[in-house]
């Protein structure tokens, strides 16, 4: 596929189903399993998109139980190059309201046990940068867009929980001491994958509820962020449909380069 044609693939969630134009379903298996759905392709705008729902079409995988590298190798086997991945997340400073979208530029994975590398048991030692873990154009065509129908905060710091429980509120204090912004349960290892496949990725963070260390919040429950996600939901599709229109056409960028110069195990899709 030429690299001006690459589909921009976004991860999210089941609300966002209705996004694409006369989209099929397109079942993909990989080396680590099936992804959580067979993603959507369709077009949106002037690109064409693939979509994947990443706990489900019927929400069914918890936080720690997304099978991520099925999902991010599928989207590569797709022609993938740039994804937007929107989340909800819990605001850990108190001027960052709900319904805010915060496009963070670091990351701090507070998750354990899941399975967060391509190249693990295959004979070959990878490292792989992740200092900057945000694709810098991405956030770039964030920045960028005129009148933006949401509050957009470019920056910040991710922390990604284990979940699916919600912290504690001496979790949350803790988190937002360490320089935490916003805390998530998907961030990784999401993001750390995609650079593993040399994926443009760009995190979009919907600010649901104020964590439960913030001063005088509630304590957070599922279906207040539910309630929260669906109200963002329609200014958040207005958005990727700017967003989306808005991203080069081109693949180049330094995310692209991620691998050169070293001895991978297998070949890429």
């Amino acid at each position: 596929m030429a690299s001006s044609a690459s589909p921009v693939g976004i991860i999210g969630g089941s609300g966002l189903y209705s996004l694409l134009d006369d989209a099929e379903r397109v079942p993909v298996s990989t080396p680590f399993g099936y992804p959580s759905d067979p993603p959507l392709v369709g077009r949106l705008g002037t690109r064409q998109v693939v979509f994947l729902p990443r706990h489900g079409a019927d929400h069914r995988f918890p936080p720690h139980r997304v099978n991520y590298r099925a999902n991010l190798w599928a989207m590569r086997a797709l022609g993938v190059r740039r994804i937007l991945a929107p989340s909800a997340v819990g605001a850990l400073r108190p001027d960052l309201a709900p319904g805010t979208l915060v496009v963070p530029d670091q990351v701090v994975d507070a998750t354990w046990g899941r399975a967060s590398t391509f190249y693990d048991d295959v004979g070959t030692v990878v490292h792989v940068g992740l200092a900057d873990p945000y694709c810098a154009q991405g956030r770039r065509a964030v920045a960028a867009l005129p009148d933006p129908v949401m509050p957009v905060v470019d920056g910040g710091t991710m922390v990604v929980i284990q979940g699916p429980r919600f912290s504690t509120r001496a979790e949350s204090r803790r988190n937002a001491a360490a320089g935490g912004d916003v805390v998530g349960m998907t961030g990784m290892p999401e993001a750390a994958l995609a650079r593993e496949l040399a994926l443009c990725y760009t995190s979009l963070a919907v600010v649901t509820d104020a964590d439960a260390g913030i001063e005088a919040s509630d304590a957070v429950s599922h279906q207040a962020v539910l309630a929260e996600f669906a109200r963002s939901v329609d200014r958040l599709r207005m958005l990727l449909q700017q967003l989306v229109d808005a991203l080069p056409h081109e693949d180049e960028c330094t995310c692209r380069h991620t691998l050169d110069g070293l001895t991978l195990p297998f070949a890429l899709p």
